[in-house]
This record gives structure tokens, sequence and C-alpha cells, in this order.
């Protein structure tokens, strides 16, 4: 039989386990009685955790969040997958939270078993990053933001596009989307009468008007935020058809790169953009895949240039004297 400091623990990994459980249920799971169940659970209410209960043959238990943060219970490999997760919102572009983070990180490795520690140190060992490319943002803007996008409200936003030229936007706020970069905004501009994503690390400040939201027709937000990565920044683009299957194109070709559409169950249609002509053929001998040039015209030439220069570079020196 378990101790009681044991049984709680066991209790506390099985109630999220479940939808509920039932007294009997328990019992069985941790070979002791019910009488002892109820004061098990007793005890932990007195600790902190919300635990309801529902009476009745088909009543249970069940674990519900908490008025306050009472201690947390993890496996191994939850301990570690938290670990893994701190330490990347420790070097995340948000300023603050990375700070919030690497304290909760130092304090969780002070608790953690020897055996979990030295897996994460193994991981520490082979991981590397760059450093951030964007200005730091505060968890502040992006709860502003997020507030704003659930409540419905209006922000004016002072926002310094590409160029570095600040401007004042009203806007109706829709989403927040991260793409592992960067977060942007997807909203729909009242002044241009247009669907826009924003950089949040170019957001200089987000005031609600009070006005309420109107949303005419909301994109699907990734895709928006993915077509503006991949297509608006660059002054040249290609449509290239690929004889394979749309999961199989966005792995050759990022989504932050290309805009996927599928042609068919075995071939997907792909527009790219580049800095011109040659730097998009480049591109596209580089992906070492039998691919046919849609469009336009001097990308094709300027693939066909580069293909045939290759040709010749590598062709057998006895082949061009006979």
């Amino acid at each position: 039989m378990l101790h009681a400091s044991a049984r709680l623990l066991r209790t506390l990994s099985l109630l999220p386990t479940r939808q509920s459980w039932t007294c009997a249920e328990l019992a069985e799971k941790l070979a002791v009685t019910e009488r002892t169940v109820r004061r098990d659970i007793a005890r932990l209410r007195e600790l902190g955790y919300t635990i309801e209960s529902e009476v009745g043959p088909w009543g249970g238990y069940r674990l519900a969040p908490g008025a306050k943060t009472p201690p947390l219970i993890f496996d191994d490999e939850e301990a570690l997958s938290v670990a893994i997760g701190l330490r990347a919102a420790a070097l995340n572009g948000v300023s603050g939270s990375d700070q919030a983070a690497l304290s909760a990180l130092l304090k969780l490795r002070q608790v953690l078993p020897a055996r979990i520690a030295e897996r994460l140190a193994a991981l520490d060992a082979v991981f590397t990053h760059t450093p951030p490319s964007t200005q730091r943002i505060t968890p502040a803007l992006l709860l502003n933001l997020a507030t704003s996008c659930r409540a419905g409200h209006r922000v004016r936003l002072v926002y310094t596009d590409r160029a570095g030229q600040p401007s004042d936007r009203d806007v109706d706020p829709y989403r927040l989307v991260y793409t592992g970069r960067r977060w942007y905004l997807v909203a729909h501009d009242t002044t241009r009468h247009d669907w826009r994503t924003f950089r949040v690390d170019r957001i200089r400040d987000a005031t609600p008007t009070g006005q309420p939201t109107a949303l005419p027709d909301p994109p699907e937000a990734t895709t928006l935020v993915t077509e503006g990565m991949a297509l608006r920044p660059y002054p040249a683009h290609v449509t290239i058809r690929l004889a394979v299957p749309a999961d199989e194109a966005r792995r050759l070709i990022p989504p932050t790169v290309g805009v996927h559409r599928p042609d068919g169950e075995h071939a997907t249609i792909v527009d790219i953009g580049g800095p011109d002509a040659d730097g998009l053929a480049r591109y596209l001998i580089s992906l070492a895949h039998p691919l046919r040039i849609l469009r336009p015209d001097d990308v094709r030439q300027a693939f066909l240039t580069r293909t045939r220069q290759l040709l010749a570079d590598n062709q057998d020196p006895a082949d061009q004297t006979r």
C-alpha cells in the first residue's frame, strides 16, 4: 500500500487522465478503501486543488481549474517537455517573457530528478540559436492586441513600415499569428478598406478606440500571413507546377517561401517570390526536383540559360572532341 504522501501524488496524476473518476474506481486503482479516497480528496482540496464532485451512481471526481496555482505533478516526459518549452520561450522575441521563462526554467531545474536533468543537459549541449532578428516586443502589447481581437474593439496603431516611416492606422483586429520567428496581427485596415498583416515588432503603440469592429469576409489568417511573407516583399514572382501532392510540395517549398494550391490529387501549383528572374531560376534549380514553369517567360528563359550552362560545364570533354 502506498504511503499517504505518495498516494496523494498518485491521485493527482490519475485525475487529469479521465473526465471523471468514481470513488470506487479510484479506490480500486490505488488499492485503498473508498473512505481513504474521500479523505485524500479532502486533503488535496485543503492544499489548493479544485476537485469537483458529483453525487449519484454516475457521479465522480474531476480536477478543475483553481483560483490559485497549487503544486503541479509531471511525469518524466512532461517535465522534459515543459523544460524544453521554457527554454524556447526564453529565446523568443518577446521582451519580459524571456526573463520570466528563464526564471521558471532555473526553478524547474533545481527540482528535476537527475535522470531528467541529464537528458536536458544533453539537449543543451547541442542546441544553438541565432540572435533575434526582430525588435523585442512586450507581453503587454501582445495581451492588448489579443484582448482587442477577442473583445471586437477597433485599435489605433502607431506603426512603422518597412522603410522606417511611422503612421497612424485605425484597424479592426482579427487574429494574432506566430510564424516561429515573428508575431503578426491580421486586421482590417479601415483607411485602406482592405485586410492587412502588421508585424507586431513594428507596432509602437496600440490604443483601443472603444468602437466595435467591422470584419467584412474575414480571411484565413495564417494563409494571409504566409502569402504576405512569400510574395509581397519581392519584386519578381514565378508560378510553377510540381508533379507531387500538396503535402509533399509544402515539405519541398515551405509555406513561408511559396503559396500552394492543389492541381488535382498528384500535382501542386506554387507561386514563389524572389529578387529577380535569375535569383528565382537559381532557387528552382536548387530544388533538384522535376518542375514546369508556367509563368513568366523571363524566369523560364533564365532557368533554361542556367540549366544549359550547367549541362555544358559538366559535359564529358571526350564528347566535345567527337
